[in-house]
């Protein structure tokens, strides 16, 4: 889903990935890491854990004036639980159920809390099959999640009805199991409405009866998976428009757009553009899940987007949005988010794949200006991707973080692991047997992505999904004439401390300028505070990091200390002074070029007693004090560390 204040966001990336120029070792066994990340999580949500929905009818006779609805809804379902002797199913309290039947037999329910308890007629096993029916009616109240899941509305004075249930809306106007979790195998929606109004719902058409009381039943057919909260009503005086995607050379699918009739002249041309998004995700992502259906739009009240599987809901029609909408149908309807906590799932990968659009039609510069743009959007976003309170919408679909900073962790691991690898991750994962028409957690893209790649990439997901913030970097570099035209490139990489992680583990790329050409080397940064030194043909004249923008990072400062020919051992240590002392004494050092440096004091069993300098110092003496006050009689240590440089001093402190 997009939300209204995504309209205006688009990104793309570009350029080839990260070489696999630095070492990354795996403890496991490519097949072993696969098999042990693909993991079943506990997921605590309404919806009754005792049955596992095969099928929906959904039966609805829907009025605009006066508004109300008077349904049918059949549910079949097995029975995942060792026994069970009575089921629920969710649904609003303020809906009447008129009766329930079990195998067309009635049985006794509760209504309350949401909650529809029937009680079978037996002790059920697990395994066996149940169909339940509910006879139900009343005015739906949108009440949870946007609070738009379901709407009696106007356009330009005319009627409209529409839903959007996600995330916890579907029970608001149709009972069901109100879990992502749980995706039935097949649906039918049967919709009679008067014959002034089209009903448009998911999957196939199949037949429309004219019922000779003015109105007409629209019957549709999923059969495909479906989550609950992708089934929807769209239902207006449309104008119905038509286009058709040709998939191969011999065959085509109905692109079917239903629109308001008075804003049919300006949408036309937006919609004609889907059948190119259409082949361009195929080529990335792998054919579109539901070519023996459908897909397309119905315009409705709500200003973003909504990604109903084969029939986006439309509030507005920018290029971006119609992509966004158009990608969740591999990424959160052929695969969908196994909970809300999972959200990034969809909606970090259907915003990343407006920048996929543009990159297709538009090139490398305007991907690389509209991430640049994004991730400046992204550093607002407060706490990990992996949403902590679903009991909050807006937490669940935070701007900055569910979309944004989400669809960045796909172009950091687009960087990382390279273009053509990134890609076959992408259309792997789509129709991998463990996910596709199936549900979804983290840990299943990334086993995919592991197995694809042939690299461990559990520090990539943990800090990013589950961690909070980014680096901030400061890099301080200098260059050593090693004899002829070879330098000694010295480069030291500091992070500010961050919450959670308390640094970044990022392979990065460091770009040389020289006169003969510039070269790119790649370090693999997992330290806070490291230094690395490159052998470089040619005298370096300035670096650039992260050249192109793979990580999401603020750069504090990039500096040089003193440039020439400097040995490494014009840099000391002096002894402190007074030594042996009681109980203050002074530590002096030189440092010939300019580095983040640290001095520390331990104890004689290695354990940090004191930090006396972490900073970024230019080159030049130095001193300071040390304070022993409270510390007993003994031998310590102080050690100096710089970019290239460390030494250490013992010290006696004599009470």
């Amino acid at each position: 889903m997009k939300t209204v204040s995504t309209i205006l966001f688009l990104i793309l990336i570009a350029a080839a990935g990260l070489s696999q120029e630095y070492e990354h070792p795996c403890a496991q066994s490519k097949t072993q890491r696969f098999q042990s990340l693909m993991k079943i999580n506990q997921v605590n949500y309404p919806g009754d854990s005792k049955i596992d929905v095969t099928y929906y009818k959904l039966d609805l006779k829907l009025t605009h004036t006066p508004n109300y609805l008077i349904g049918n809804v059949v549910v079949n379902a097995k029975i995942d639980t060792v026994s069970a002797s009575s089921v629920y199913l969710d649904l609003a309290t303020n809906l009447v159920v008129d009766s329930v039947l079990l195998f067309g037999s009635s049985r006794p329910f509760i209504h309350s809390a949401n909650k529809l308890t029937i009680t079978l007629d037996r002790v059920y096993s697990e395994g066996e099959n149940i169909s339940l029916a509910v006879y139900y009616q009343g005015v739906p109240q949108a009440v949870s999640g946007f609070g738009v899941s379901f709407r009696f509305d106007t356009h330009n004075g005319q009627p409209s009805i529409w839903t959007l249930s996600e995330p916890y809306g579907a029970k608001e106007w149709w009972p069901c199991k109100d879990t992502p979790a749980d995706k039935a195998d097949s649906a039918d929606i049967w919709i009679t409405v008067s014959t002034s109004l089209i009903p448009v719902s998911n999957g196939k058409l199949m037949d429309v009866i004219v019922n000779g009381d003015g109105t007409h039943t629209y019957k549709w057919k999923v059969g495909y998976p479906i989550a609950q909260y992708l089934i929807s009503l769209a239902i207006a005086g449309y104008t119905e428009y038509i286009t058709y995607y040709h998939y191969s050379p011999t065959d085509s699918m109905p692109i079917t757009n239903y629109i308001y009739p008075e804003s049919f002249t300006q949408v036309k041309p937006q919609v004609d553009k889907t059948s190119l998004m259409l082949s361009i995700f195929e080529e990335q992502f792998g054919p579109y899940p539901f070519l023996d259906e459908k897909y397309g739009h119905a315009q409705f009240g709500w200003g973003g987007g909504m990604e109903h599987q084969t029939i986006s809901s439309m509030g507005s029609w920018s290029d971006g949005i119609i992509a966004h909408e158009l990608a969740h149908q591999w990424y959160g309807d052929l695969i969908t988010c196994k909970d809300w906590q999972n959200i990034w799932l969809n909606e970090g990968f259907a915003t990343y794949s407006e920048a996929l659009y543009i990159e297709a039609v538009q090139g490398t510069a305007a991907y690389n200006n509209a991430i640049n743009n994004r991730m400046n959007s992204a550093k607002n976003a407060v706490g990990s991707i992996y949403i902590q309170d679903i009991t909050d919408v807006w937490q669940i679909f935070n701007y900055t973080r569910t979309y944004v900073k989400a669809s960045l962790v796909l172009h950091m691991l687009r960087g990382l692991v390279g273009d053509e690898t990134f890609f076959n991750i992408l259309r792997t994962y789509s129709y991998h047997p463990s996910v596709a028409y199936g549900v979804a957690v983290t840990e299943d893209f990334q086993a995919i992505a592991e197995n694809v790649s042939g690299l461990d990439l559990g520090y990539f997901f943990q800090q990013w999904i589950y961690g909070e913030g980014y680096p901030r970097y400061s890099i301080v570099w200098n260059k050593y004439n090693a004899g002829s035209n070879l330098w000694n490139l010295a480069v030291n990489i500091n992070q500010q401390t961050n919450s959670n992680p308390a640094y970044f583990t990022m392979p990065v790329q460091i770009k040389v300028s020289r006169a003969i050409g510039d070269t790119t080397v790649i370090v693999f940064n997992n330290a806070q505070n490291q230094a690395f030194e490159i052998a470089i043909e040619g005298e370096p004249a300035s670096i650039s990091f992260d050249p192109n923008n793979y990580i999401l990072k603020t750069v504090l400062s990039i500096v040089t200390g003193v440039e020439g020919d400097v040995s490494l051992n014009s840099y000391s240590l002096e002894q402190n002074y007074p030594n042996p002392f009681n109980p203050s004494t002074k530590i002096s050092w030189q440092s010939p070029v300019g580095s983040w440096q640290t001095l520390k004091v331990y104890d004689v069993l290695g354990n940090e007693i004191a930090t006396l300098v972490d900073e970024y110092k230019p080159a030049g003496s130095y001193e300071v004090e040390f304070n022993a006050s409270g510390l007993s009689s003994g031998i310590y240590f102080y050690k100096l560390t710089t970019g290239i440089y460390t030494d250490s001093k013992k010290m006696l402190l004599i009470r």
